[in-house]
């Protein structure tokens, strides 16, 4: 197979940078990088040129149409006929590329993703809100921390796709965020396998602080029921988790006035185990803290998402752009 990294990038050239050092010192250099320049003013230009010797490197310039159309954009010119798709805040280890050859070789798929990890010089926010979001005890591990999962959806940030099936499928659809998970479904509609590859990690760095992180699963809330109208055999009571702990806390809250108890004790007990369990895994008694805020914030954010679009799209029948017009990209 002849392989093709798509990165869309979108004004940040310094993560361009990191990303194309750690692509540079891979184990193994066979292969093409297409950079997607998604109508930046601030460029990576400059840093193209800088690792024009050490990569095979395409660079393309286009109007801003998000990363969907981005990657769609640079998998058309692309070279490989097997594509990995990164966002621009990641890094890779230097055995990343070598490890998903293996992987495809012994048990080929036309789509794969990747779990995410943290590294130790990211800032104790961003070890906090990788925690929150990896966690089984927060997520489940849905985003690659664990293989129980019926059928796993990559996601955008580190995911494999053949030529094949992107020719197939006609790539990512214009719904920001949501348009991984809708990939996948169609691809399962159409027969293909798609399949989690946990030495296929990269280190996520997420450009994020508490309000972006906010407005980020909030929606992801958004986008989970437009899914679910679009494909309900693939709709799970899981989803609404989120949702139910926002009400659980309501619950919290209205028992304390009847003076029972049992419910707080609960809520403390579920935060005190977050604490201990990030502050072991992070090495890190401040990350623990901080992971604790970053999950009531995902949970917050993603279920007061969720309850919202429930309402407009399943309950009132309203048509997801005009509902959500903030998730859909023209």
């Amino acid at each position: 197979m002849n392989f093709s990294f798509i990165i869309p990038v979108f004004n940040r050239p310094e993560e361009t940078k990191e990303l194309l050092e750690s692509l540079s010192i891979q184990t193994d250099l066979g292969f093409e990088v297409v950079i997607i320049e998604d109508g930046s003013k601030n460029t990576s230009e400059d840093v193209i040129k800088a690792f024009s010797s050490k990569l095979n490197i395409l660079y393309l310039f286009k109007e801003n149409s998000g990363p969907g159309d981005s990657r769609n954009y640079g998998m058309k010119r692309a070279s490989g006929d097997y594509f990995i798709i990164l966002d621009s805040d990641c890094i890779l280890p230097t055995a990343y590329f070598e490890n998903v050859k293996t992987a495809l070789q012994q048990n080929y798929v036309d789509c794969f993703g990747g779990p995410d990890k943290a590294l130790d010089s990211f800032s104790n926010v961003q070890k906090a809100i990788n925690y929150a979001m990896t966690s089984f005890f927060t997520t489940g591990g849905i985003r690659g921390g664990s293989e129980k999962v019926e059928k796993f959806q990559p996601r955008s940030f580190n995911m494999g796709l053949s030529k094949k099936a992107f020719e197939d499928s006609n790539g990512f659809g214009n719904i920001h965020p949501g348009e991984d998970p809708d990939l996948s479904i169609r691809l399962w509609k159409k027969g293909y396998k798609t399949t989690l590859i946990k030495e296929a990690f990269v280190y996520h760095k997420r450009r994020i602080d508490w309000s972006k992180f906010y407005t980020q699963v909030n929606k992801f809330g958004k986008a989970r029921p437009i899914l679910d109208s679009w494909y309900p055999e693939y709709s799970k009571i899981t989803f609404w988790f989120p949702s139910l702990f926002l009400m659980g806390i309501v619950f919290t809250v209205v028992m304390l006035f009847f003076q029972f108890y049992l419910p707080i004790f609960t809520l403390f007990a579920y935060f005190l185990m977050l604490f201990i369990d990030s502050s072991i895994k992070n090495k890190n008694i401040n990350v623990g803290i901080l992971s604790v805020i970053a999950t009531i914030i995902q949970f917050y954010g993603y279920g007061k998402g969720y309850l919202l679009s429930f309402i407009k799209v399943k309950l009132m029948k309203k048509e997801p752009k005009k509902a959500f017009p903030e998730l859909f990209f023209k």
